[in-house]
């Protein structure tokens, strides 16, 4: 996946309760959802696994009562990261910045440094002086919100954990902050200053392949979805095992024990459940028993 693509427990309870308490969820007909049962394999509650959208229209980001009412079945909420934690959004400022002293206009050519700036000062009306550090990762995300429709911005991730919030529910992550910007660290600088590059050059054609991805992901088609992130125009093949793959298999060992003692309702990037190599299926191949749930 190219840049703009990529941008994605305190209390125990007795096993027993969580059984007692779960209220039973309708089936979908098909695997067209983003929301899964997780059972089997000596667990005696119910977890379950649901695929977000990092950022969207905030009017568009609806929960289905089913949805709720797994995530009210669940002993925790574990996201990708525990972004109710103040001092993980404080360590993500710190750790935006290049190792090594490294600053962008190290990266490019000065033509290609002077495209770069422009488009910073006058689309997105930021001096790229106060970010010459800046890992150019960090920098293209930077560039989603022109491709919204809308001006009232969220993410699927920030509304369930106010939905948590609502419910008393705890919010941990499956990562840190540090892990996850050793996973960018891991990705040549040189690199995503070019894929930054291409992505101002061809903004055009990304609107509509972001575009198609949020209908795609409204629709809940998986199948869709695969075959999205397997597309090779924007494609970054040689980092998928270190940007999906190993990280679904850090997930998968965690939550083989997490499972154990708790329900849990598992929220991590759509991109992070489809595939062979995907949660959905790496869970399967443990021996849980996984089922679409309806999501409507």
């Amino acid at each position: 996946m190219k840049l703009l693509k990529v941008l994605g427990a305190i209390f125990f309870f007795c096993s027993c309760n969580a059984q007692q308490k779960q209220a039973k969820l309708t089936l979908n007909k098909d695997d067209n959802s983003l929301l899964w049962e997780v059972s089997g394999k000596g667990l005696k509650g119910n977890s379950y696994l649901f695929g977000t959208f990092h950022l969207m229209c905030k009017d568009d980001i609806k929960f289905s009562e089913q949805l709720k009412t797994a995530v009210n079945n669940s002993d925790l909420v574990y996201l990708e990261m525990d972004m109710d934690d103040p001092s993980v959004l404080l360590g993500g400022l710190m750790m935006m910045n290049m190792k090594d002293g490294k600053k962008l206009r190290d990266l490019y050519s000065v033509a290609e440094y002077e495209k770069v700036s422009t488009y910073f000062k006058d689309v997105l009306h930021m001096p790229i002086g106060l970010l010459e550090k800046t890992k150019p990762f960090f920098l293209a995300a930077m560039l989603y919100p022109k491709m919204m429709p809308c001006k009232n911005i969220s993410g699927v991730e920030q509304e369930l954990m106010n939905l948590a919030k609502l419910q008393k529910k705890e919010v941990k992550g499956l990562e840190t902050m540090e892990f996850q910007a050793s996973v960018f660290d891991s990705i040549p600088y040189e690199e995503q200053a070019k894929d930054l590059l291409k992505s101002i050059d061809s903004m055009q054609s990304y609107q509509q392949y972001f575009d198609t991805m949020i209908a795609v992901y409204k629709t809940q088609r998986l199948n869709e979805i695969e075959k999205q992130l397997n597309d090779t125009t924007f494609g970054m093949e040689s980092h998928q095992d270190l940007l999906l793959n190993d990280r679904n298999i850090n997930w998968v060992a965690q939550l083989k024990n997490i499972m154990q003692t708790q329900s849990v309702f598992v929220a991590v990037g759509t991109g992070h459940l489809v595939g062979k190599k995907g949660l959905i299926n790496l869970l399967r191949k443990e021996g849980y028993t996984l089922k679409p749930v309806l999501n409507k």
